[in-house]
């Protein structure tokens, strides 16, 4: 039978910090009182995390372990493990311990009591963030909601619980490069929400830098409005206002004799107007280019292993490989513990 939980983790090279999550993670969904599943989505991972897993798995029933032939990315992997996910009820989680699994107990509750599709985990001290980060993403959030009308949740991440309903209408989207902390609130279903305080990652790098950052910002934005598109027209009439009030101008000093030779309000002319159409251009760019990903419908992606279906190929089946273990990376694992990599990975 289906459980009645499915916890959903993207996992990408974090073997230090893996155990420190099974250690939190197990005596909270154990303590649930209900039947559940964790997938652990690796999300390509290059370092021990593949082999983590797989230990970690033999002693802990419930884990599923979920592999993908190449690092797809954050958005991406949470939407493998939905498309995975079992459960009448799923949680994502990233494994970093920054959100913290005993919230999901609350979360549970709150979706049982009140009836909601979703809870979302809202961070009420986000302290352990830098100043930068807090102020940036309070107004990103904001001028999402300004843009696209969508009620987006602010200081609310990927930490979330979300009914099968739910779970099944993401899964039907055909949208690419999706961002689900915004593609979720504009289904429109029940929600209610938890607060919680931000912890430091537990142990580690994290895996995303500013560029991914600036990445899902602008997914985010051509994702859920066209408001950049008419930005663009409206840049654009300026534009072309300012040149005819500039054509005006010179053709009434010419005729009152009034004209210097001067190069500087020629360049300032020509680079303000250029500047605008490289904007423009730009934000066109950026639509297009979701439009012909769109079309070419490749899947964001594949599948090599699953351990409650097995291989996707015979050749992904796991076998022994050996492979030097980093220090404090995954305590006990042997290198018979770690997967071989797909024979063919795709880019």
């Amino acid at each position: 039978m289906p459980p009645e939980l499915s916890i959903v983790i993207p996992v990408y090279n974090e073997q230090e910090v893996l155990p420190l999550l099974a250690a939190r993670l197990r005596p909270v969904a154990d303590g649930l009182g209900t039947t559940y599943e964790v997938v652990a989505v690796d999300d390509g991972s290059d370092d021990l995390s593949p082999a983590v897993l797989v230990r970690m798995g033999r002693e802990w029933p419930q884990l599923r372990v979920v592999r993908l032939r190449a690092n797809a990315g954050h958005q991406a992997a949470i939407s493998a493990g939905l498309a995975s996910a079992r459960g009448a009820y799923v949680v994502t989680l990233d494994a970093d311990l920054q959100d913290p699994p005993e919230v999901i107990p609350e979360m549970l509750a709150q979706a049982r009591a009140q009836k909601a599709d979703v809870v979302y985990g809202v961070r009420s001290d986000r302290s352990s963030d830098s100043t930068f980060k807090r102020l940036s993403a309070r107004a990103f959030y904001r001028l999402i909601r300004i843009l696209s009308g969508t009620h987006a949740q602010v200081d609310a991440g990927d930490y979330r619980l979300m009914s099968r309903a739910t779970v099944n209408a993401i899964n039907s989207l055909p949208e690419h490069h999706r961002v689900l902390r915004f593609v979720v609130p504009t289904l429109g279903f029940p929600s209610t929400s938890v607060t919680y305080r931000r912890d430091e990652r537990a142990a580690g790098k994290s895996k995303y830098p500013l560029s991914k950052m600036i990445r899902l910002s602008l997914d985010s934005v051509t994702g859920f409005s066209t408001a950049p598109l008419r930005a663009a027209t409206w840049l654009g009439l300026l534009g072309g206002l300012g040149a005819l009030a500039l054509l005006a101008y010179a053709l009434i000093a010419g005729a009152l004799g009034q004209t210097l030779p001067g190069w500087t309000s020629t360049v300032v002319a020509v680079a303000g107007v250029g500047a605008v159409q490289l904007l423009c251009v730009g934000i066109l760019g950026e639509y297009v280019g979701r439009m012909y990903a769109q079309l070419q419908a490749r899947p964001t992606y594949y599948i090599a292993y699953d351990s409650l279906t097995g291989p996707a190929t015979p050749a992904d089946e796991p076998a022994p490989l050996v492979a030097e273990s980093a220090p404090g990376a995954g305590e006990g694992v042997t290198p018979a513990d770690e997967p071989a990599p797909a024979a063919s990975r795709q880019a």
